[in-house]
């Protein structure tokens, strides 16, 4: 069994090209967030360098790769919905087009989901889920028990029924990490191995970022999309941090079988509350079995513990008895970007040149096409699209930016020679 908190790809770290000395845009942060800004920059025109020791790291490594906008909503989310469907929507195009552009596979699965119930009270919960689902007119299918089991043969008989929603998919998150990467190296995009230090001001404007060896990257702008850290860069005013925390998050790698006589040990991710925790089984066409995920805050700790293996496991075995028959091949803990309101920090700060792309918590994976779409606008024009403007620093109090506006403190550049 491999135990990592921080799993890398091949191509993570390596410096690529010749790094430009003025880039029109630093992005801070190379996670699939930070690359897909820096992706879709790159294809704007714009010089753009990452600024990150690990490229292709980050919290989506650890992830299972839903894209679940229908199973995840949540009550008082239903301002982020909006946002989840879109990019949900342009998932299909979008991984089409990285893997031409990458010549990688991104592990994209329109397999559905089915939710499931374990006794009354978790059936009962579901109900209530399933009435704001179809009020938020979602499509979602109500399945007893019996159904629930016939799809999925391996569910326990316990099970009490059952939410099938075939709009939610999943993508690999370390093939998607691997992919943004080669399509960035593809596009132009340069990267520092190194860690940025602090934020730099130049006459009222960010400026760009020093980096931990001392050396400075100056930009015309710089996006923070450093996951959970947004919070923690040196040199941006303290009421214009982003106000991110991390909520650690515990997951398990199995292998399952291969397709026996009665299918596949599952052909769907499958969820379910147990003894009011939630729990995810995310079936890869690998083989890979991925269960999580703990919701724990502790601050900034990445450790695997006994106990939250324990629970995962012992939660995942009352859902599918006989998964505990499986090999145990890999467990690991990252750090989830929560905002106070669950959604991301999309946009433009109150400082000139500086813009946020961080808080994705829950949704990092499937928020990313309209991340990188909604970022890449905004560099390339000043302007933020319409469906991301809900989503901008300003509803936490961001003095100098608007929130609805059209156009904000930002310029758009002009790739450098």
């Amino acid at each position: 069994m491999r135990r990592t908190s921080t799993p890398r790809t091949a191509l993570a770290g390596q410096e690529s090209g010749a790094a430009p000395a003025h880039p029109d845009v630093a992005v801070v942060g190379g996670g699939v967030i930070g690359l897909v800004t820096a992706w879709r920059a790159a294809q704007r025109g714009l010089s753009t360098t990452v600024l990150d020791p690990e490229p292709g790291g980050g919290a989506a490594r650890v992830a299972a790769g839903m894209l679940a906008a229908v199973t995840e909503l949540h009550y008082g989310e239903e301002a982020l919905l909006g946002l989840n469907l879109a990019s949900s929507a342009r998932y299909p195009d979008f991984a089409a087009e990285l893997e031409e552009a990458s010549g990688q596979e991104i592990g994209y699965r329109s397999c559905g989901t089915l939710a499931v119930a374990l006794d009354a009270d978790d059936r009962a919960h579901l109900r209530q889920l399933h009435a704001l689902q179809r009020r938020c007119g979602l499509d979602s299918q109500w399945l007893t028990g019996r159904e629930c089991r016939r799809l999925e043969p391996m569910l326990a008989p316990s099970v009490r029924g059952g939410l099938r929603v075939d709009g939610d998919h999943q993508a690999d998150p370390r093939r998607l990490a691997t992919a943004l990467l080669l399509a960035c190296e593809r596009s132009g995009v340069t990267f520092r191995r190194a860690a940025a230090a602090a934020l730099t001001v130049k006459d009222g404007r960010a400026s760009g970022v020093t980096l931990d060896d001392g050396t400075r990257v100056e930009a015309g702008q710089t996006v923070l999309a450093t996951g959970s850290w947004a919070s923690r860069l040196e040199g941006v005013p303290h009421e214009l941090l982003p106000p991110v925390r991390p909520v650690k998050g515990q997951v398990l790698r199995l292998r399952m079988p291969s397709s026996s006589a009665y299918g596949p040990f599952l052909s769907r991710t499958v969820r379910a509350i147990v003894r009011g925790g939630h729990i995810y089984l995310v079936p890869r066409a690998n083989g890979e079995l991925v269960i999580g995920a703990t919701s724990e805050e502790l601050g900034w700790d990445t450790t695997v513990t006994a106990g939250g293996v324990y629970e995962l496991l012992r939660d995942a075995h009352e859902l599918t008895p006989g998964l505990t028959e499986l090999p145990l091949i890999e467990t690991s803990a990252g750090l989830r970007p929560a905002s106070p309101d669950n959604a991301p920090l999309l946009g433009p700060t109150a400082l000139p040149g500086l813009h946020l792309a961080t808080g994705h918590y829950r949704n990092g994976v499937l928020l990313t096409p309209v991340t990188g779409d909604a970022m890449g606008e905004l560099l390339a024009t000043g302007e933020l699209p319409e469906q991301a403007r809900p989503f901008t620093p300003a509803r936490f109090g961001d003095p100098g930016t608007e929130a609805a506006g059209v156009v904000f403190a930002s310029e758009p550049q002009e790739r450098s020679a």
